[in-house]
């Protein structure tokens, strides 16, 4: 599926001469009658249904109307509710709504008209930003990403999708602050729907071959340099985990560097590291055959790494950010890994195979441990790593760990403005003993308990004394049913929260 063009120009509501068109309504009453009276202007009609039990301004409702002045095509109304509580994630999800019901109108084109400047206001208290161009961005992204449809695999024509999503200012300066806004917004949503489309390929497209191929065509087409090492340069690396992962899959593994600018007097290197398990069977030990299907989404780690990347690249922000990418599908062939084997990893630590099932902790210290080369001023990982992080959060929050409470600060902020949120849980030292080994130094697995903590201090092993932060996004990057402006299967969690951080990465 196409993404659809985007645009921001100087219009009202009556300016588009083709297309759904779209307004924001507040719930407070004197706002509600104001918004009331202008739409009656612009669409020549009384219109009756607004105010009545149909439609108050409501957060979450909507309304489609088809007024004489449109001749025939819908306007869209959504509810912002009530101006004390407007933020950047309510104008995402009103403007997904919007374009649900455009494309439910069948409708190619959709313009939105962005809210007075007035109701912006306060949308973020304190930020340096603009708010129009922070709301500008808001709704781009709400309705873009919610029309994204996994679709490549129907033989059946896919009905006509909404090709281009306009926003509408009052002036021409507020048309090219949400240009310019609408124009950022564009290449993350590139971004995350490059991560969700990956997450959603199936395991006999998406393999540890032809996913380091994705990402060198990737860096070909966004300006970053890509290297992928085969099996014998990670034999001779030693990267133990990664190779003892591989064994049971005919697929060979592959580890792939992303690295966009360079090292330089005052600009910070930042690596990142995803878990690129392209399917996972659990190994020897076999998950539950239902909803197995899901685990070609192992790798939504290794997909966020990627698409932060390239809009990183595309953004040219001034960061030195290398990606690393371990790569393998885990399956239970005949050289699998075992129960009661013992790997050792690239940094000379040894660990003791308690379940093959937990392998994604196993390529990502090698992984880790390769980061420490580049002399990183943070290290962030990504890996769909646990089911008891999703026990502990549900579908709505990501896991996070780490060793420097700056990072993760800056991890928060970030999840809160792109609503890609963030929860921090404890690494206290009693936890290490839960995964301590009689005959190596670390056991894979810590138990029943606290799954997503030991698995994390499996991890701090590799890290050194560089600030470091865990993301375990088992519960956010795989959606068992729709949001607002997320699908059903791979959420491509993980861009959009990266690239707001590494934006403001120069204030560090």
């Amino acid at each position: 599926m196409t993404i659809p063009r985007l645009a921001a120009v100087k219009g009202i509501l009556t300016s588009p001469e083709k297309g759904a068109v779209a307004t924001m309504v507040p719930e407070d009453k004197p706002l509600f009658a104001a918004a009331k009276q202008a739409l009656e202007g612009h669409a020549g009609d009384s219109l009756p249904l607004l105010g009545s039990e149909a439609f108050r301004g409501k957060d979450g409702e909507s309304l489609v109307l088809f007024p004489r002045a449109l001749k025939g095509r819908p306007l869209i109304v959504a509810g912002l509710g009530l101006k004390q509580s407007l933020s950047l994630e309510r104008l995402r999800r009103s403007a997904a709504l919007i374009a649900r019901q455009a494309s439910a109108f069948k409708q190619q084109s959709l313009s939105i008209q962005l809210p007075a400047k007035g109701l912006l206001d306060r949308l973020i208290p304190h930020s340096e930003e603009p708010s129009l161009g922070l709301a500008a961005g808001a709704v781009a992204e709400g309705a873009v990403l919610s029309v994204y449809a996994y679709d490549r695999y129907r033989s059946a024509p896919s009905p006509k999708k909404l090709s281009s999503i306009t926003l509408l200012a009052e002036n021409a300066a507020d048309a090219r602050a949400a240009g310019t806004a609408v124009a950022l917004a564009r290449v993350v949503i590139e971004g995350t729907w490059l991560a969700r489309d990956l997450s959603n390929a199936p395991g006999n497209e998406l393999f540890p071959e032809s996913l380091a191929e994705a990402a060198r065509q990737c860096g070909k087409r966004s300006g970053f340099s890509v290297k992928v090492f085969d099996r014998r340069r990670i034999e001779r690396l030693k990267m133990g985990g990664l190779l003892g992962v591989a064994e049971g899959s005919a697929r060979p593994p592959r580890f792939v560097i992303l690295e966009y600018g360079r090292r330089r007097p005052g600009r910070k290197t930042v690596v990142l590291v995803g878990k690129g398990v392209t399917f996972d069977s659990g190994g020897i030990s076999i998950k539950p055959s239902a909803n197995m299907a899901e685990m070609k989404m192992d790798m939504a780690g290794a997909a966020a790494v990627l698409g932060t990347v390239q809009a990183v690249a595309r953004l040219r922000l001034p960061v030195h950010l290398v990606g690393l990418i371990p790569a393998t599908e885990n399956l239970p062939g005949g050289r699998a890994l075992k129960p009661g084997d013992i790997l050792r990893h690239l940094n000379g630590r040894t660990s003791e195979i308690d379940n093959t099932d937990a392998e994604g902790r196993l390529i990502l210290a090698d992984a880790l441990a390769y980061a420490g080369r580049y002399t990183p001023d943070a290290v962030i990982d990504l890996a769909t790593l646990t089911g008891a992080v999703v026990v502990a959060l549900g579908h709505h929050a990501t896991g996070m760990f780490g060793n420097n409470p700056e990072l993760m600060r800056r991890l928060k902020e970030s999840g809160e403005r792109t609503y890609e949120r963030v929860w921090e849980l404890p690494m206290f030292e009693e936890y290490a003993s839960l995964i301590k080994s009689d005959i190596a130094d670390a056991k894979n697995t810590g138990g029943r308990w606290a799954g997503a903590i030991t698995a994390a201090m499996f991890l701090k092993n590799f890290v050194g004394h560089v600030p470091w932060v865990h993301l375990d996004i088992a519960g956010t990057a795989i959606m068992e049913e729709q949001l607002e402006y997320i699908p059903k299967g791979g959420s491509g969690v993980g861009v959009r929260l990266l690239v707001d951080m590494l934006r403001r990465w120069h204030d560090v």
